[in-house]
């Protein structure tokens, strides 16, 4: 009901636009013929229009607000340029309408442009006198983030909120429910149990007092993807973008979304350890390579053991010889620490 009413609106759009030129430029020059290019060129507006509507859906009150401003300005300056053309030397009246249009058409779209893409940079604390008071008495808003359906379910989220570092409002988006919903109710065992999972995630922050939950109904029809309908939502509420979601991580980042993500966060708390260093780690398995084996420390590194695989099932000391730092974690590689090897070994666990 909701689009075939959205649609309508567009044609009504279409059609007062069309007939509107027809009869502002009959009225103009008075010839039937001619005034069928109004009539053409208010099709040609309502397009425009159109377009440029689906823009500002995705763009922030601020760059609205930059280009109206840039619009007017350049409509203004349009006007003061084309006036003593028309008046000193300009004789024809269609020549005196083509002028007008395409002074005027030419700058409002710079005026536009040039106002929508230097938004960003305008400070508003200026207009409202606000820079004059001190550092102290400004407050921070709360921060809003809008939130992906890979962080409800990877299940951290509701811990990392009880402890306070994260506050301010989560924006849960319709859609990510329904993606939620929909895994839930897989015959797929995993599928389910991620689906459920993300459910209780979402009951739990709902009691946390630390932040505020919004369950947004917005949405984008005129975008398919989920991943650009997040970056959307994100930048039109000009939040950051929670997600663990490497492929969207990157798009919000082209389209100059902030990101935060809880795997970057844990790697970045995983403690340093530099090559030479000595670690007791127990050897879980054997590794892919010959001789090789592999362990695993407390925050989930994988160790791999150069001569390690007759260690397996045993705690030993290893030395660090190097480190891969991937997109996705890291991995340690070591070898079997040099000396006596039985005092090495600890216990055999089980």
């Amino acid at each position: 009901m909701m689009m075939s009413r959205f649609i309508l609106m567009r044609l009504l759009l279409v059609v007062f636009a069309s007939f509107s030129g027809y009869f502002i430029l009959r009225q103009i020059v008075g010839n039937h013929e001619i005034a069928f290019t109004g009539f053409v060129g208010g099709i040609m507006i309502a397009l425009v229009a159109l377009r440029f509507e689906e823009k500002v859906n995705d763009a922030s009150l601020k760059t609205v607000v930059g280009g109206a401003i840039g619009l007017i300005i350049g409509l203004v300056v349009a006007n003061l340029m084309t006036y003593p053309l028309v008046m000193h030397f300009l004789d024809n009246p269609y020549l005196e309408i083509s002028t007008y249009l395409f002074t005027n058409c030419v700058m409002g779209y710079l005026g536009l442009s040039i106002g929508m893409k230097k938004a960003d940079e305008f400070d508003t604390e200026y207009l409202t006198g606000r820079h004059i008071q001190p550092k102290e008495e400004k407050e921070k808003p709360p921060a809003t983030m809008v939130v992906d359906t890979s962080v409800i379910i990877d299940g951290r989220l509701s811990d990392i909120c009880e402890t306070g570092f994260i506050e301010g409002t989560l924006i849960i988006p319709h859609f990510v429910l329904e993606e939620l919903q929909y895994l839930a109710d897989s015959h797929d065992p995993l599928k389910k149990a991620k689906g459920t999972r993300g459910l209780d995630i979402l009951e739990r922050l709902q009691r946390e007092r630390n932040i505020d939950i919004i369950i947004s109904d917005e949405d984008f029809p005129h975008i398919r993807q989920v991943d650009m309908k997040l970056v959307a939502l994100a930048r039109r509420h000009n939040a950051k973008l929670l997600t663990n979601d490497i492929n969207l991580n990157k798009m919000a980042k082209l389209h100059r979304v902030q990101v935060l993500s809880i795997n970057a966060l844990a790697n970045a708390l995983k403690p340093a350890i530099l090559p030479g260093e000595v670690i007791n780690i127990y050897v879980l398995k054997e590794g892919k390579e010959d001789r090789q084996g592999v362990g695993y420390l407390d925050d989930g590194t994988m160790v791999v053991i150069d001569e390690g695989c007759e260690h397996v099932g045993k705690t030993i000391d290893v030395v660090v010889t190097s480190i891969l730092q991937t997109s996705t974690g890291r991995m340690i590689f070591s070898k079997v620490k040099e000396g006596k090897k039985s005092d090495n070994v600890v216990s055999v666990i089980s």
